[in-house]
């Protein structure tokens, strides 16, 4: 016994002892750089102190961003105010820090009110969105649960800077079935990306199920989506009222590729209705770009037509997004499937 102590002495002496200045050295660096950053008056003070002026913050909202300037690795004080990325970087870190779930409630309040007068949700086409912080009660989800379950289109209900919930129809055998199970989650913003990302299940009830934020959002952008290939039988209706059936080629957010026997010239109108699979059928007008002929070998009678959506489109939009988003991800997943087999 005596001869283990001895050796553990020489172990510290030898290793452990001489290192114990640099560490302490160390220590006191880190101190002493939080106490400057919680006292010292820092760069960009001034600047952070006049843009202030144009949001009207209570004197607790103030005190707030404060916080959270000091608990951010920023070095400029006014860093939080120029972007929404920045500002949800440093509400991640100081909830990081002090657990969300230990911070007060006005605290939790003020930081929502913060988000909200500067205009940083997702509502704001300009904002950056890096936190499903950013996502508003009323906006639509799609979930895909590990058992399968796809939820379309789901309404988040409730938003809190702890935890949101999505509306679910189903059952306590349901409900009981996805706690503790993970998610994923897609939030299409309107002519910018589909962000997405894997939450676990907080909590589950028959009709609503419980998720933690995360500020680890993958964001596919739409404007690097080509067309989607696919072949769906469509309807032309023409403002004479003539009905004329063809062939959908392919599609896009924005417009389409149809083979129409009708002769269309470019800058024609009319109205089309085509089944979006998952998404039921698509009722849009559409305006003709170009008519490109009998180009498609397979319809040899069936003039190729380009067209673009016009007038409110919205929602079919939004339904070819994700039916693109979820084909491109399972022809990813296919490829990937099959370079496994391959190596």
């Amino acid at each position: 016994m005596a001869s283990v102590l001895q050796e553990a002495w020489a172990i510290f002496q030898s290793y452990i002892l001489p290192a114990l200045p640099f560490v302490a050295l160390v220590l006191i660096e880190i101190h002493l750089m939080y106490n400057r950053r919680e006292n010292e008056v820092m760069f960009g003070t001034d600047s952070f102190n006049e843009k202030i002026k144009a949001f009207e913050f209570t004197p607790k909202e103030v005190r707030t961003l404060e916080k959270l300037v000091r608990s951010s690795k920023f070095e400029n004080k006014d860093a939080v105010l120029n972007s929404s990325g920045l500002f949800e970087t440093a509400v991640s870190e100081f909830y990081r820090i002090r657990n969300v779930f230990s911070v007060r409630d006005e605290t939790l309040d003020a930081i929502s009110c913060l988000r909200r007068k500067m205009d940083f949700t997702g509502a704001n086409p300009l904002s950056i969105v890096c936190s499903s912080r950013q996502f508003n009660v009323g906006d639509r989800v799609d979930l895909e649960f590990e058992n399968g379950l796809l939820v379309k289109r789901s309404q988040i209900l409730e938003r809190s800077e702890k935890t949101w919930s999505v509306s679910i129809e189903g059952s306590v055998s349901l409900a009981k079935s996805i706690s503790g199970s993970r998610a994923l989650v897609r939030w299409t913003r309107m002519n910018d990306a589909v962000y997405s990302v894997r939450l676990s299940v907080f909590s589950a009830s028959p009709n609503k199920v419980v998720f933690l934020h995360s500020d680890k959002l993958e964001k596919e952008q739409l404007r690097k989506w080509v067309r989607q290939v696919v072949d769906f039988p469509v309807t032309a209706t023409f403002p004479n009222g003539e009905v004329h059936s063809g062939v959908l080629y392919d599609l896009s957010a924005g417009g389409i590729l149809l083979g129409l026997t009708e002769d269309c010239k470019p800058d024609q109108q009319f109205s089309i209705s085509f089944e979006l699979p998952t998404f039921g059928v698509q009722n849009v007008d559409v305006k003709v770009l170009n008519n490109l002929g009998h180009r498609n070998p397979n319809f040899p009678l069936y003039n190729s037509i380009s067209a673009v959506f016009t007038g409110s489109y919205a929602w079919t939009q939004e339904h070819v997004l994700q039916y693109i988003f979820e084909a491109t991800r399972k022809s990813k997943a296919k490829k990937m499937g099959q370079n496994d087999v391959l190596t």
